[in-house]
């Protein structure tokens, strides 16, 4: 693989993803290692991803791996703390840990959403109807109470 279709695929999997609730910037250089060997960046500023093909020497976090483990980690199947605890990577990982809650979306979960959202709202709807209920059903029960014990005290 060369070093550009490796930038190429890392594009591809961050278009993916969703940085919004990130709330921070954040900077990681990665160089790849052994085949497609080079370096390239990704910053995170304002809930958009930027990848360019330079290095990026004030980053928060820096990834030594093969390209492999790059697109494995942009796609969201290996975890930037994972890379941090086993020295494929180095830097802040507080800021790594919020990369790993990106949530990426695919072919799949697209269709899986709108399928959730109407369960939501037929649930909301049921919700409402007993609640209701239950609200006319206690109202009943403590008049019946209080006409007793006024009934007693006679």
């Amino acid at each position: 693989m060369k070093y550009e279709e490796v930038v190429k695929k890392v594009k591809a999997n961050l278009k993916k993803a969703d940085a919004g609730k990130l709330g921070e910037h954040i900077a990681v250089q990665f160089d790849v290692t052994g085949e497609g060997e080079g370096a390239f960046y990704i910053e995170v500023k304002d809930g958009n991803i930027e990848v360019e093909p330079y290095e990026y020497y004030e980053n928060d976090i820096k990834v030594t791996a093969s390209a492999d483990d790059i697109i494995a980690v942009t796609a969201g199947k290996i975890k930037y703390t994972d890379m941090l605890s086993d020295g494929r990577a180095s830097g802040d990982g507080l800021k790594a840990s919020k990369l790993d809650e990106m949530e990426f979306s695919t072919a799949s979960a697209a269709k899986k959403a709108p399928a959730k959202k109407p369960a939501a709202k037929k649930t909301g709807t049921a919700a409402k109807k007993p609640a209701a209920k239950s609200t006319a059903a206690k109202k009943a029960p403590a008049k019946k109470p209080a006409a007793k014990k006024a009934a007693a005290k006679k």
